[in-house]
């Protein structure tokens, strides 16, 4: 391996890098793996954002507020991996002496800007990505007077309330406020009085956990309430795996940055961090758009000639209704519900027809249940 010129340079200077350190030691790099994950991540992300809205709009032509708060995710998230990709090659995540004895006073501050700008751009995507799922979470289940509202906005109240901090402490990270965040050895560290890096981002890390915690922790609850059979559950947790990969992601990251702030060698563990980073995003993203390429799916499996088995064709709503009523009388008023919405296959009248239920009735089956029965009365079916 070559030694780069920078680093040539830097020991063409007499004195400048401690005798101690070798060229090769310096060269060392682990750029190129974190560069081809972020891409590759982003990349999948995005086109299953889109694949989402493209589903809501051609197959549903439907366009809710999460539907918006997901599309507004994407330029946010693009920004960021594009500085992320920047501030890898600038040598962020190279050994700290890399940083301390190549790079100059200027560049270095160039680094600490993009990395402030690139985190506030990195949690205001987290946010705006968690309400769309709190979003989408309220559109698909239908429902009247339960707990459930009061759990959503509850959760998005703790979103709001969680985020407010997290910006606040990038921002006012030092006094007098400034998008530098000094090492020791640089001529403005002493100009400002600064938190320590690690520990604003080890408190944003854990409130970004918990706050995962809280968004996937509501499809768990709902699946695990449903009144359906048991490969029906199994098949709705499938849809879950990646808001379980999230958290996994989440946990990861706040060990990259115990690391990257209490570890000799900080930077070093930069790279993996961007990298996981761009990966919380991805995975959140992806998490939230896999339930929405439902439509797509459908219409794939009727243009291609497949069909549906008319056991699953026919079968009732889901619903999550009062703990002291049984399935069969949930199952018995549903049909019956159901029955009358039959006479003008309108979800909207149904909803409103049963305004008063406890029952929570997921939106996917209620919009199939019309479908059915607008084929049924074209096709002149009795």
């Amino acid at each position: 391996m070559g030694i780069p010129p920078d680093i040539q340079a830097a020991y063409a200077t007499p004195g400048k890098v401690p005798a101690a350190i070798t060229p090769e030691y310096l060269a060392e790099n682990r750029d190129r793996a974190p560069i081809i994950a972020i891409i590759i991540i982003g990349v999948f992300a995005i086109l299953l954002a889109f694949l989402r809205n493209y589903a809501r709009i051609s197959v549903i032509k439907e366009f809710g507020i999460d539907d918006a708060l997901a599309l507004l995710t994407i330029p946010i998230y693009i920004a960021f991996i594009v500085l992320c990709i920047i501030l890898i090659n600038l040598g962020s995540g190279r050994h700290i002496e890399y940083i301390q004895y190549v790079l100059d006073n200027h560049e270095t501050n160039v680094t600490e800007i993009l990395d402030f700008i690139a985190h506030l751009l990195y949690t205001t995507a987290l946010f705006v990505c968690r309400l769309s799922g709190l979003a989408f979470y309220k559109r698909i289940v239908t429902v009247s007077s339960s707990k459930f509202t009061i759990a959503i906005w509850a959760a998005t109240a703790f979103l709001i309330a969680g985020f407010l901090p997290q910006i606040l402490l990038l921002i006012f990270h030092c006094y007098p406020v400034t998008g530098l965040w000094p090492y020791a050895w640089q001529s403005t560290s002493n100009d400002y009085k600064c938190l320590q890096w690690g520990l604003v981002y080890s408190v944003n890390s854990s409130v970004s956990l918990i706050c995962d915690l809280i968004l996937f922790a509501i499809p768990v609850v709902i699946i695990s309430r449903l009144q359906a059979s048991r490969r029906r559950k199994w098949i709705l947790s499938l849809i879950l795996f990646p808001g379980v990969l999230v958290i996994i992601i989440s946990c990861v990251r706040l060990d990259l940055v115990i690391k990257g702030q209490w570890q000799t060698d900080q930077a070093w563990w930069y790279n993996p961090m961007l990298a996981v980073e761009n990966a919380e995003i991805g995975g959140t993203i992806i998490a939230l758009a896999v339930p929405g390429l439902q439509p797509l799916f459908v219409r794939w499996i009727s243009t291609s000639g497949l069909s549906i088995s008319k056991s699953g064709a026919n079968s009732s709503p889901i619903s999550l209704g009062s703990r002291g009523k049984s399935q069969s009388d949930h199952r018995l008023g549903s049909a019956k519900r159901y029955e009358r919405a039959e006479s003008d296959d309108s979800v909207t009248a149904f909803k409103a027809r049963n305004k008063d239920s406890d029952d929570i009735f997921l939106e996917s089956d209620l919009s199939e249940y019309s479908a059915a029965m607008l084929t049924r009365k074209r096709e002149h079916i009795p």
